[in-house]
C-alpha cells in the first residue's frame, strides 16, 4: 500500500520518459543533479508502441556516409540520442533508411540502461500544483515535490478542429489500419499533414474513393524545407489524384458533417474556387488533424498560458512559461517557438534543444557558465574557428537558423570566447540592453524557390547571399543592431574549405569589420 502522505523532494522533476525526457536525464545526471522522470508506461518511449499508427518512422537513418566522424554522421541520423563516448546509437538497431517505429522503444529502452536514469515507471500524472514548490501526484497516489518542473509529455491529445459535427468522425488516434476493413467504400480524410497522407496511403489499394481535404494547400518538405510537411514517403496519394484514379486533394473550408442514414453528408467550400459550396457524401470520414499538447494535469496554481489553437503551451526563448515560473519545456512541444519553420518538433532538432536547455538551467540555477572555449579574436582565428566549426557542427546544421554559436571578444575579466549552439532568440532577449560587439553562426536555407528542382544559380563567391540550398552565415552585432552579414556561398558536398570560394571571401569581411574598427582588438 502506497503511502499517499511521503512526498518525494527533487531539485529536477521531468515529465515523460520519451526521447526529449531521457535526453533531459542524461545532461542531469552528467552534471551529478538531483533529478527524477516520471513515465505514465511501464517502459521508456511507449509512445511509439503506438504511433505512428501504420508502424513506420519517417525520421531517417542513414548508416552509410562515407564519414568517420560520430558529430559529422548525426546530420543524416535522425533518431539517436546525445551522450558520451558510450553513447548507443539507432543503427545498431537497424539499417533501414525508414525503421519500423517499434525499434524505437527499443533503442530508448537501451538509452535508458546504459545511463541507469532515474525512472518511476507507471506514474501517470493525475495533478499538478504549484506553492513553493511544484507539488505533482501520479495515478497511483504518489506524491512528488520538486523546484523545478520540465514537462517532456509531448503532443499527448488529438488536436479537433471547430466543426459543427466533428464528433461524428474517425479518429487517426483510433480508426482501424486494416485497409480490408475499407472495401468499396468512399472515405473522406481532414488534414494534409504526414499522418493524414500515411492514412491515405494505406488505402489506396481498397476503398473506391479517397478524397483529403484542408484550408490550405499541400506543403511538400522537400520544397519548404520543414520535415513536419508532406514527405516524399507518404506521398504516393499524390500521383493517384493527378493522374485520375479516383482520388482527390481538396482545398476547402468544412463547413458542416451530417449523418443521414448510414452516409456522412459534408458541406465543403472550396477554397480557390470563387467561394463554391458543395455538399459531398461518403462511408466513411477520418480526422488526421495533428496533436496538441494535454494541460489538464495542471491545478489553476500552475496552469501554463497556451498558444497556437492552444495546441503548445507558450514559452519565452529560454522554453519556459511564459507565467509560470520554473516550468519548462522539452521535446515536440518546443516547436511553439519555431512552428512549422525548423525541427524543434523532432528528435532529430530537440535533442540540440533539450541540451541548450539544460545548459540555461545550469547558469539560471547551478551559477555554471554556459561551456566555452577560448578563441584567438583576429581574422585568422575567427576564420580558422568557423570553418572548422562550420564542417564538423551537427547541432547548427540539425537546428538551422535556431540554434547559433556566438563569439564574443575579450573583456577586462574574461579571454574572448566561443560558446556553441545557443538559441538565437535567447542571445538576442539577453543582448538587447547591450552595447558589446559579437559575431554570430548558423546555418540558413536561401529563399523559397517555385520549383526546387530548377534553381537559378550564381556560384561567384560574392554572391553567397543567393545561396540557395542550407548555407554558413556570419553577422556582426553590437547588441541587438545588425552591423555587418556574410554568407559562405552554399557547396554541393556541404565542405566549406576552398581557399577561393570560401575562406578568402571570409577573411575579407573579417577584416573589413576589424578595419573599420567595429570590434576592439
Amino acid at each position: 500500500m502506497t503511502d499517499s502522505s511521503t512526498e518525494r523532494h527533487t531539485d529536477y522533476l521531468v515529465l515523460g520518459a520519451g526521447p526529449a525526457g531521457l535526453q533531459l536525464g542524461f545532461h542531469l545526471a552528467a552534471a551529478g543533479r538531483d533529478y527524477l522522470i516520471l513515465e505514465a508506461g511501464k517502459n521508456a518511449g511507449t509512445f511509439y508502441e503506438r504511433y505512428p499508427r501504420h508502424g513506420q518512422l519517417i525520421s531517417i537513418n542513414k548508416v552509410y556516409t562515407g564519414f568517420d566522424d560520430p558529430e559529422v554522421n548525426l546530420r543524416w541520423d535522425w533518431n539517436s540520442l546525445l551522450g558520451d563516448e558510450n553513447v548507443p546509437l539507432f543503427k545498431e538497431h537497424s539499417k533501414e533508411y525508414f525503421p519500423p517505429s517499434s525499434l524505437m522503444v527499443d533503442y530508448l529502452n537501451e538509452y535508458a540502461r546504459t545511463y541507469d536514469l532515474n525512472i518511476v515507471t507507471e506514474a501517470a500524472v493525475a495533478s499538478v500544483e504549484k506553492d513553493d514548490l511544484f507539488r505533482v501526484v501520479d495515478q497511483q497516489g504518489r506524491r512528488y515535490a520538486a523546484k523545478r518542473l520540465i514537462a517532456a509529455t509531448g503532443v499527448s491529445k488529438p488536436y479537433i478542429p471547430p466543426i459543427p459535427g466533428i464528433e461524428l468522425t474517425e479518429n487517426y488516434t483510433e480508426v482501424s489500419v486494416d485497409p480490408e476493413d475499407f472495401v468499396n467504400q468512399q472515405v473522406l480524410i481532414l488534414g494534409k499533414g504526414n499522418s493524414a497522407f500515411e492514412t491515405a496511403d494505406n488505402l489506396i489499394a481498397t476503398a473506391s474513393v479517397i478524397h483529403v481535404a484542408s484550408p490550405s494547400p499541400v506543403k511538400l518538405a522537400w520544397k519548404t524545407h520543414y520535415v513536419g510537411h508532406l514527405r516524399a514517403v507518404n506521398n504516393n496519394f499524390l500521383d493517384t489524384y493527378q493522374l485520375k484514379s479516383q482520388n482527390a486533394v481538396l482545398d476547402c473550408e468544412i463547413r458542416k458533417i451530417e449523418k443521414q442514414g448510414d452516409k456522412y453528408v459534408v458541406s465543403v467550400a472550396y477554397t480557390h474556387a470563387d467561394e463554391e459550396t458543395e455538399n459531398l457524401t461518403y462511408d466513411r470520414v477520418i480526422c488526421c488533424t495533428g496533436f496538441r499538447f494535454d494541460a489538464s494535469i495542471f491545478g489553476d496554481s500552475c496552469k501554463p498560458d497556451l498558444a497556437i489553437n492552444e495546441r503548445f503551451p507558450a514559452q519565452t526563448s529560454a522554453w519556459e512559461s511564459t507565467n509560470i515560473p520554473d516550468l519548462y519545456f522539452a521535446g515536440t512541444i518546443m516547436q511553439m517557438r519555431d512552428f512549422k519553420k525548423f525541427t524543434s518538433g523532432f528528435i532529430h532538432g530537440f535533442r540540440y534543444n533539450v541540451r541548450a536547455l539544460h545548459r540555461i538551467l545550469e547558469s539560471r540555477y547551478e551559477g555554471v557558465r554556459w561551456p566555452s572555449q577560448e578563441v584567438a579574436y583576429d581574422v585568422d582565428g575567427l576564420t580558422e574557428a568557423l570553418v572548422t566549426r562550420i564542417n564538423r557542427t551537427s547541432g547548427l546544421w540539425q537546428q538551422f537558423k535556431m540554434l547559433c554559436d556566438v563569439f564574443f571578444p575579450a573583456t577586462e575579466d574574461s579571454p574572448a570566447l566561443h560558446l556553441e549552439e545557443l538559441p538565437l532568440d535567447y542571445v538576442m532577449e539577453n543582448e538587447r540592453t547591450g552595447d558589446r560587439e559579437y559575431f554570430v553562426l548558423n546555418l540558413e536555407f536561401g529563399s523559397n524557390q517555385e520549383d526546387p528542382f530548377l534553381v537559378e544559380r550564381h556560384p561567384a563567391p560574392d554572391r553567397g547571399a543567393e545561396s540557395f540550398f542550407l548555407h554558413p552565415v556570419i553577422r556582426h552585432y553590437r547588441g541587438t543592431e545588425l552591423l555587418g552579414e556574410h554568407h559562405i556561398i552554399e557547396d554541393l558536398c556541404t565542405d566549406w574549405t576552398k581557399e577561393e570560394m570560401h575562406l578568402q571571401p571570409l577573411r575579407k569581411f573579417l577584416a573589413e569589420r576589424f578595419a573599420r574598427q567595429a570590434v576592439p582588438a
